[in-house]
């Protein structure tokens, strides 16, 4: 089967079918093209989904993801990332191996065929021009046939008649031999061209025509093989994804399957419990006997001696039950909440205090990591003068310490009012008690009732007393909590990636791809603190490669 032998006359459907080759060809492309940038345009769209649903920082909305079925649907958010990054990897990997190198291969095959096709245009010019010559000398050859046949009539006639001279006769002799002659030549440059333009039209035929059209036909099967591979291309750009969204899929599923009612049911009780105890019986009132007022009027509160609630109520009065009542609205539209939280229900206040010790502990411990790394920057300014003035560290190291004493101070307070709440409450266990403990131990405190009997008539808390009462505390020496520190746990490895000879006191020597362990990050003063075997010491971030474990727990002593 070759074009050359079956198609040897179809050279202008040849043209026109390859061309259609190549228009197709460049549809393929297109719609790769466009299917590139609907991934694209969905992958943007599902960003845009999930950024839309995920909550704001700082918001009521953020703490709502406490509960494990937000937890899930963050989870399925999150995903939904990764997903839309599938789509976005399917769009990169269809352009640059399909619709780049097809363009290419088309600007390539459009080349090859116009080569071939000028070739061929070539060739059928070259035998176009032959048969020309071939037609020219035939039409000569006969009209030379005709002129001497009609010179030989002309010298007969002349010779037949007696009253022609001898010299017309000779003269019309030698006329026809001239035109013989001329025909004779014009006959064997007819036969020569013939010749000549037979072996062109064979080679033609049988050699020029059959190479071209048989490159043309290989050019076209490359084209349809390429189109072939471009679509199992594409078809596997698709299946290499399938196993990563199969597995995003699995994590929302997981997630899904994550969710635990009871968990959420026991953080509604946290977020929400009072930790008042619920009011006790109303005793039957005898109107029969003389009006007898037990307590003061609408209140009801609970005997601390007996241990049983009792109620009080006279008069044509209403006794307020707390928890089915709302109250402190006026106070808390007068002006903001009170600093102690005196306004809210005992756990809700122990919560609240819980949290802003914890948040004063991350304060102070910024503001101590802050101080060391201006110390260690101040020693180095020391021991190398060149690098900078060290009493230029004096004003911001001294504000540092201020800062570090008001957030002492602040916590102290609140670690007061925490500890007259937690006296309040009901025992509970050594754990849920008390977080930050280890403050008690560390700074032992004097508290004078900063908000004795802050409990109203009617049980409530009143911001009122909560302002008229004073914590007073004694001040401790917290930097004794590093006398007999332990040694600090490994959090990671590193490498060193140049020779560091440690001559200054607190650093430590290492050499060219020596292994250490890291037992301290760089806290932005440009220095690492590391260990071998019992010596530690700090080196340059620079001359090390960290390698940290994201396992370990590197435990951070609060003040």
């Amino acid at each position: 089967m070759s074009w050359g032998i079956e198609l040897w006359d179809q050279f202008d459907n040849l043209e026109k079918h390859t061309q259609w080759g190549i228009d197709i060809l460049e549809k393929y492309i297109k719609f790769v093209k466009e299917r590139t940038e609907i991934e694209l345009s969905y992958a943007k769209q599902l960003r845009n989904l999930a950024k839309k649903y995920q909550p704001k920082k700082n918001s009521k909305e953020e703490e709502e993801y406490r509960y494990t079925a937000c937890k899930a649907f963050l989870s399925t958010l999150n995903e939904m990332n990764d997903y839309a990054g599938q789509h976005e990897v399917i769009s990169e990997n269809m352009t640059s191996h399909i619709t780049v190198e097809l363009a290419r291969y088309v600007q390539e095959l459009k080349q090859e065929r116009k080569s071939y096709f000028h070739d061929g245009r070539k060739a059928q010019q070259h035998i176009e021009i032959c048969w020309k010559q071939l037609e020219s000398s035939k039409r000569r050859f006969e009209r030379d046939c005709k002129e001497a046949d009609r010179a030989q009539q002309y010298f007969e006639k002349m010779d037949a008649d007696i009253n022609v001279t001898k010299a017309d006769v000779e003269k019309a002799r030698q006329q026809a031999q001239v035109r013989h002659q001329m025909a004779e030549d014009s006959r064997a440059d007819y036969s020569s061209i013939l010749q000549k333009f037979n072996h062109e039209q064979h080679e033609y035929y049988h050699t020029h025509i059959p190479n071209i059209f048989q490159k043309i036909q290989e050019m076209e099967e490359r084209r349809i093989l390429r189109i072939g591979e471009s679509m199992k291309t594409y078809a596997e750009v698709d299946r290499q994804v399938i196993p990563i969204i199969g597995k995003c899929l699995d994590e929302i599923v997981k997630a899904a399957e994550s969710i635990d009612q009871k968990n959420d049911s026991q953080l509604v009780i946290e977020a929400y419990k009072s930790g008042f105890e619920p009011p006790g019986d109303i005793e039957f009132e005898d109107y029969t006997q003389p009006m007898k007022r037990t307590v003061s009027d609408n209140s009801l509160s609970n005997s601390r001696g007996e241990g049983k609630p009792e109620l009080k109520f006279g008069g044509k009065s209403k006794g307020k039950l707390w928890p089915f009542i709302k109250k402190n609205k006026l106070s808390l539209k007068l002006g903001a909440a009170p600093e102690d939280f005196s306004n809210l229900p005992p756990e809700q206040r122990r919560k609240r205090l819980q949290q802003k010790v914890d948040d004063l502990n991350k304060e102070i411990q910024k503001e101590m990591d802050q101080r060391d790394a201006i110390t260690k920057m101040k020693d180095v300014y020391l021991k190398n003068p060149q690098m900078g003035d060290p009493a230029s560290l004096d004003h911001k190291l001294t504000e540092v310490s201020q800062n570090i004493e008001k957030l002492r101070l602040e916590a102290q307070k609140f670690e007061a009012w925490l500890a007259e709440v937690e006296g309040r409450l009901p025992a509970r266990s050594d754990q849920a008690r008390r977080q930050s403990g280890m403050y008690e131990a560390q700074n032992p405190t004097t508290v004078n009732n900063c908000a004795q009997d802050r409990e109203s008539p009617d049980g409530s808390y009143t911001e009122e007393q909560s302002q008229e009462s004073e914590v007073k505390v004694l001040a401790t020496d917290f930097d004794d909590e590093f006398d007999d520190e332990e040694p600090l746990p490994a959090i990671g490895t590193c490498k060193a990636l140049y020779t560091f000879e440690g001559q200054n006191e607190g650093t430590i020597s290492v050499v060219e791809g020596e292994t250490l362990y890291v037992i301290e990050e760089d806290k932005g003063d440009g220095w690492t603190r590391i260990r071998r075997n019992e010596e530690e010491g700090y080196v340059p971030t620079s001359y090390v490669e960290v390698y940290l474990d994201k396992n370990a727990k590197g435990a951070k002593t609060y003040i």
